[in-house]
């Protein structure tokens, strides 16, 4: 479905929304839900059961062809499937008109669909223009959104998006996919077509976002490492169904089978350390050093940050900046080890 068709659906109930600032994520539940096409060798999807509670970042990852786009497309019934049923806040999606459903559904992907013609502010607009919100409204939220992804109004409202980055052309799109304040996001694999330092950069600040607004995202990706640093929780998935769901620090430790084992990387130690925060092993602090790090990275930061300046201990500071602890290459490696350990 284009942008343009999936818009349209929106058009047929113009009854303005007011949005709940309080609001969380709504809760997603799949049960038994499947998918097969006509003449296809095999499902897509195939029986596939989990709840993704309010509020969380859940990553669908897996190779390409595994079905976690299919389930992704389901949820906004941009695709049917052909059993189970999935449930929004306890809701059977199919109980509910498509437009009233996707209004309370964010749509990210990694093209972003944003129209060329129109300028940014009448891209971000689409959706509450189409619920009939009075222009002053609809220019606030433009506003508000704009500057929630980093875009300052004032710079960026009139332009076009021939005239913008793929990385800024893709906080437009999130921005837009925010406009009518839905309860949960699709995302699929939208930082996908960008350089790796935007992509960093956009993964930072999309967690920052989620950490705001607490809405429900489902996102898709087939990056590994974006799939440890962006969810709280990771469905794995093979031929279409799922092979296991769990925290990443779970999966990366534990991994369920083989499959899992080689897609995750789990005999990797850096990306071990990449699970584990400098809060859980710092020591108390002695000396202060002249190079400092926030307790909420990680050991694989600390490690670099120790590599990169030579230094053999790194001061913690909290949130404030202020001192609370020490890191250094020994806490580092008694980490390793002990993960190593935990492995299976």
């Amino acid at each position: 479905m284009q942008p343009g068709q999936y818009l349209a659906s929106l058009r047929m109930n113009r009854m303005p929304i007011e949005p709940d600032r309080h609001r969380t994520g709504s809760q997603i539940t799949f049960t038994g839900v499947g998918k097969t096409y006509a003449n296809a060798p095999r499902p897509s999807v195939h029986d596939v059961s989990l709840t993704i509670e309010p509020g969380e970042f859940v990553v669908l990852l897996g190779p390409s062809g595994c079905g976690k786009t299919t389930l992704l497309k389901m949820v906004n019934r941009l695709i049917e499937p052909t059993s189970g049923t999935i449930e929004l806040d306890g809701r059977d999606i199919r109980s509910l008109k498509t437009e009233h459903l996707r209004r309370g559904i964010g749509y990210v992907i990694q093209q972003t669909g944003l129209f060329p013609h129109m300028r940014i502010e009448d891209n971000v607009a689409v959706v509450p223009s189409l619920l009939g919100w009075d222009k002053r409204r609809i220019s606030g939220r433009v506003d508000e959104l704009l500057t929630l992804v980093g875009l300052p109004p004032d710079d960026y409202r009139r332009r076009y998006p021939s005239q913008l980055s793929g990385g800024e052309q893709q906080r437009v799109g999130l921005a837009r996919a925010l406009a009518a304040d839905p309860s949960t996001m699709l995302m699929d694999e939208p930082f996908g077509a960008l350089d790796a330092i935007t992509r960093t950069r956009l993964q930072t600040e999309l967690l920052q976002i989620h950490q705001q607004i607490g809405k429900t995202i489902l996102f898709v990706t087939h990056d590994i490492d974006e799939a440890v640093r962006l969810a709280d929780r990771i469905v794995v998935m093979r031929a279409g169904a799922v092979v296991q769901y769990a925290t990443p620090l779970e999966i990366i430790m534990h991994p369920a089978d083989d499959f899992v084992r080689d897609l995750v990387g789990a005999d990797d130690v850096l990306r071990r350390l990449g699970l584990i925060l400098i809060s859980e092993v710092m020591s108390a602090l002695t000396v202060p050093s002249s190079e400092t790090i926030p307790a909420s990275e990680t050991l694989r930061a600390g490690l670099g940050r120790l590599m990169e300046t030579g230094l053999s201990i790194l001061t913690v500071v909290d949130d404030d900046g202020q001192p609370i602890g020490e890191i250094g290459l020994t806490q580092v490696l008694d980490a390793s080890q002990s993960a190593e350990r935990m492995s299976p």
